[in-house]
C-alpha cells in the first residue's frame, strides 16, 4: 500500500467528492458534462488517490470572510438573455432553454385547448362570441412572466440541471450496487 492513497475509500469519501464537484459546477468550473463524468468516476472510486485525481485541478472550497478571490459582480445582461450572463456559465443555454421549457409548455398546451374550444363555440354559434379564453391566459402567463424573470435571474435553471443530475447519479449508483448483488434465484443452494 502506498500510504493513503492506496487505501480503500468509503462510501461517506465518495459522497464528499461528490459534493465538491457539485459546488465546482455550482461555481461553473466544470460544465455538466465533465461533472457527469467526474460523478461517475467518483462513484466508481475504490481508492483515495482514485477520488484524489478527481479534484487535482480544482482550488480547495474557501468560506467567503477568508476567500482571496474578489466576490464576482453579475453582468448587467438582461434576465431574458437566453442562458447568457449571469443566468448560466458559458454552454448552458440549453440548461435555461430546458427549463423554460418546463414551465411554458403546460401554459400553452391549455391555452391551445381553451382557444379550440372557443373557436369551435364560435363557429358553431355562428357568433364571435367573448372571447373567454384571456381570462385563463392574462392572469396564469403574468405569473410565469414574473417566475422566468425570477427565475432565470436567480440561477433556477442551473439549480435545477444540479439537482436532476444529482439525482440521476445517486439512481445509476444504486442500479449498480444492486447489479453487485447476488440474486437469490442464482443461489444453488436449497430453500429451507
Amino acid at each position: 500500500m502506498d500510504g493513503r492513497d492506496g487505501m480503500r475509500a468509503a462510501d461517506a469519501d465518495r459522497e464528499a467528492v461528490a459534493d465538491r464537484l457539485r459546488v465546482a459546477l455550482g461555481e461553473g468550473r466544470l460544465d455538466l458534462h465533465e461533472y457527469d463524468e467526474r460523478l461517475q468516476r467518483a462513484y466508481a472510486a475504490r481508492t483515495y488517490a482514485e477520488l484524489d485525481a478527481l479534484l487535482t485541478d480544482l482550488p480547495p472550497v474557501a468560506p467567503p470572510e477568508r476567500s482571496t478571490l474578489a466576490p464576482v459582480a453579475a453582468p448587467a445582461a438582461g434576465p431574458l438573455d437566453g442562458g447568457a450572463g449571469p443566468v448560466a456559465p458559458a454552454g448552458a443555454g440549453g440548461v435555461a432553454a430546458h427549463w423554460l421549457a418546463e414551465v411554458w409548455l403546460p401554459y400553452l398546451k391549455v391555452i391551445a385547448i381553451v382557444v379550440t374550444i372557443w373557436a369551435v363555440t364560435s363557429l358553431l354559434s355562428r357568433d364571435l362570441l367573448y372571447f373567454w379564453p384571456a381570462w385563463v391566459a392574462g392572469p396564469w402567463g403574468a405569473v410565469l412572466a414574473v417566475r422566468t424573470v425570477t427565475g432565470l435571474a436567480g440561477g433556477e435553471p442551473r439549480r435545477q440541471a444540479i439537482e436532476r443530475e444529482c439525482r440521476r447519479a445517486k439512481r445509476e449508483r444504486r442500479r449498480e450496487l444492486r447489479a453487485g448483488e447476488p440474486d437469490e434465484r442464482d443461489d444453488p443452494r436449497p430453500a429451507g
